[in-house]
């Protein structure tokens, strides 16, 4: 059976190698062990983990800026998928217990796997805007 709980620091390790197995889901620097820990932090008991039997099978980062909730990062191992409605239906209860009414999240164009899960989860793709990064 599974398990969902909160998040740690303590679960980046096999969080990354979890993510790293995951096709389309584009990690950077801004994923390292200081920054992961900071948005814990900031964002304490949004972001969730699934294990089966002592192994991270699931993860969602979640957080948000006092309007809007963001999700990343949401990966689960191929013979669970199953669980990412779970993990999702956790957080977004977490954001409208703060009063958040809407969350994003970005999925990479190429993504078809996570395109295709959030058009399924009822999740409107939207369009009529750019997203512009720049490092800092």
């Amino acid at each position: 059976m599974s398990e969902i709980r909160e998040m740690t620091i303590h679960d980046y390790e096999p969080m990354v190698a979890l993510w790293n197995r995951i096709e389309g889901l584009a990690l950077s620097d801004a994923d390292s062990k200081e920054n992961v820990e900071a948005y814990l932090r900031r964002n304490k008991g949004f972001s969730f983990v699934c294990a089966q039997d002592g192994t991270i099978i699931g993860t969602i980062l979640c957080g948000h800026d006092g309007r809007r909730g963001f999700i990343y990062h949401v990966a689960v191992d191929p013979g669970y998928r199953k669980i990412g409605n779970r993990l999702v239906q956790k957080s977004l209860a977490k954001l409208r217990e703060e009063g958040i009414g809407k969350c994003h999240i970005f999925v990479i164009e190429e993504n078809t796997v996570g395109n295709a899960f959030w058009a399924s989860e009822g999740w409107e793709k939207r369009s009529g805007f750019f997203v512009y990064s720049k490092n800092t």
